[in-house]
């Protein structure tokens, strides 16, 4: 029997989507609460995946670098900003899943993160900090201090190994994905990179413009600028000196000198 023939890119995508986007959108619910923002965020990373799929084909854990596009996605705080991601969703009916889910999302971000992949999905502690990217004792430090903090509120997850299979069954369990079909996720990436590269077209169509337009209107030939004593023409010199007197303005001095200096006569008191 001869090899079977090998999966052509779309094929090898469609198969690692198929296998891998319901879980995933699960463990990111995990770290969210909001079951569209797992979604979107999952299917996001797959897009970004299609588009580096050399890079993703390649890699000794596809899995994982979807995983980390996913979860770097779904983390963002500009979420926050956006009216339908801005509230989580209702939490789980069961008492167990709804108190575990509280007692995660009061951990800041990054111990979160850590405690999942090492405790919930059981990687190592080396695989944790470079998918978190800090370092080995970073990452022991924030597995240990996040599994104070839950324990502290659930003090029935103390005991050893009781967080790690809650935190598992939490990821396995939570609510049923609806992914969209791989070759949406496809064609959806594609239409997406045919948008930005029009974009980008535009913006350099724009800027070529520009730059004729100013080309166009500046001045062919350096005009020095003029010197500060040379005199503009066309404008008057201006007066310098008192001004000739007219006819009038002598008989108005005379008249002025012919009085006493305080004022007209019949304004001075009379003495006596």
């Amino acid at each position: 029997m001869g090899r079977p023939a090998p999966l052509t890119p779309e094929e090898a995508f469609d198969l690692l989507y198929t296998h891998a986007a319901a879980g995933l959108v699960r463990q990111t619910f995990v770290l969210t609460g909001r079951r569209r923002l797992s979604q979107e965020a999952v299917e996001r990373a797959f897009q970004l995946a299609w588009q580096r799929w050399p890079e993703v084909a390649t890699d000794r854990d596809p899995t994982g670098w979807v995983r980390a596009a996913a979860y770097e996605y779904a983390m963002s705080p500009w979420h926050r900003l956006r009216p339908a991601h801005r509230h989580p969703d209702e939490p789980p009916a069961e008492p167990e899943r709804r108190e575990l889910l509280t007692a995660l999302h009061t951990l800041p971000p990054p111990y979160l993160r850590t405690l999942l992949l090492y405790d919930g999905l059981g990687l190592d502690l080396p695989e944790t900090a470079a998918e978190t990217e800090a370092s080995t004792p970073a990452a022991a430090s924030r597995v240990l201090h996040a599994r104070e903090a839950v324990a502290e509120r659930l003090p029935a997850l103390a005991a050893e190994g009781a967080l790690q299979d809650a935190l598992r069954a939490l990821a396995a369990g939570g609510p049923a994905p609806d992914p969209s079909p791989a070759q949406d996720v496809r064609t959806g990436c594609e239409r997406r990179a045919e948008v930005w590269t029009r974009v980008v077209v535009v913006a350099t169509a724009l800027i070529v413009a520009a730059t004729a337009i100013a080309l166009l209107t500046s001045p062919g030939h350096y005009e020095p600028p003029m010197p500060p004593t040379r005199q503009v023409e066309g404008v008057p010199a201006p007066h310098s000196g008192p001004q000739r007197l007219t006819a009038e303005d002598r008989k108005l001095r005379d008249r002025l000198a012919a009085e006493p200096a305080a004022g007209p006569e019949r304004l001075l008191p009379g003495l006596g």
